[in-house]
């Protein structure tokens, strides 16, 4: 069973793109690096670099230091009913941890083909409108909101 504390980790450039993965599940469902904690004592900056390497093939402990920022926000959402099955019974919210990682401009990118079937960088605005969850595009502007160059 999952549990229901996880991780959302916005990956971008330097020109400010962002990095969005299309779910292998729902197609046309386009969102950035996601999941759970694998146990309770997991450290959240220990699941986004385990999601990130699982989901894109990054290799978070080989950039530069400080490249995964912990954006020190979080959500609490509703679970979507079509994926409770995914916990234990009567559990229906979720606790998202946001974070950022900025990405070397030649990052190749290699997707896990039973979770994600396709990936595109789009400029900040509009993959923040590309994302079908609402939080995550809130999370994509709210990386980049006090960072207006």
């Amino acid at each position: 069973m999952k549990i229901p504390i996880s991780v959302l980790v916005v990956i971008y450039k330097s020109n400010r793109d962002v990095l969005l993965i299309e779910r292998a599940d729902r197609l046309g469902f386009w969102q950035s690096v996601t999941g759970s904690l694998d146990a309770p004592e997991e450290d959240l900056a220990s699941a986004a670099t385990r999601e990130v390497f699982e989901e894109t093939g990054i290799a978070v402990e080989k950039l530069p230091a400080g490249s995964l920022v912990n954006m020190h926000h979080q959500i609490e959402y509703t679970i979507y009913p079509e994926w409770r099955f995914r916990y234990a019974p009567g559990v229906t919210r979720n606790i998202e941890h946001w974070f950022a990682l900025q990405a070397p401009e030649n990052i190749q990118i290699q997707l896990a083909p039973r979770e994600h079937v396709a990936y595109q960088w789009l400029p900040f605005e509009e993959a923040a409108q590309k994302c079908f969850s609402p939080s995550n595009g809130e999370a994509i502007l709210k990386l980049f909101s006090g960072n207006k160059e």
